[in-house]
């Protein structure tokens, strides 16, 4: 990653799972608590993804455990984060997403410069047989790269 990013977690699943056509970065809407546990690493999205609410893009099924060094005043969980972007982005999403098959994705979580970021992917869900080749490419390519250390050492 370049310089002034800290990767907080990867939507590993997501690949696997869907065609990532085109990506977004994305700035999070976050109460302080949140902040805290984000940076924390104390979050968890296997089945989080992005939807369009009157024009706004807003993250969902998106988990951020309660800091356990706040008081009461503690932030939900579970709410629906909004995702800071640029109207000409968001024109851009509603054209794609209303496409058949087309959904909104976080790929990742990282700080840039401080702040809490994503990578929104554009992605089309892998049929069974996809991903069975997906499965595949990766076993081959392992083995080559096995005989390529092989022949290097001797």
């Amino acid at each position: 990653m370049a310089e002034g990013k800290k990767l907080i977690a990867e939507n590993r699943k997501a690949r696997f799972n869907y065609f990532v056509e085109d990506t977004y970065e994305c700035g999070i809407a976050l109460v302080g608590t949140e902040v805290k546990s984000v940076k924390g690493g104390n979050i968890s999205f296997p089945d989080a993804f992005a939807e369009i609410i009157n024009g706004e893009v807003y993250l969902k099924n998106f988990h951020i455990s309660e800091y356990s060094f706040s008081s009461i005043f503690n932030h939900n969980p579970d709410r629906p984060k909004k995702l800071l972007l640029h109207k000409e982005e968001i024109k851009r999403l509603i054209r794609k997403v209303e496409e058949k098959g087309y959904t909104l994705i976080p790929l990742d979580f990282y700080l840039k410069n401080g702040r809490v970021k994503t990578t929104l992917g554009v992605c089309k869900g892998k049929k069974m047989f996809d991903k069975r080749e997906t499965i595949k490419n990766r076993d081959i390519d392992r083995d080559t790269q096995r005989e390529i250390a092989s022949k290097l050492r001797g």
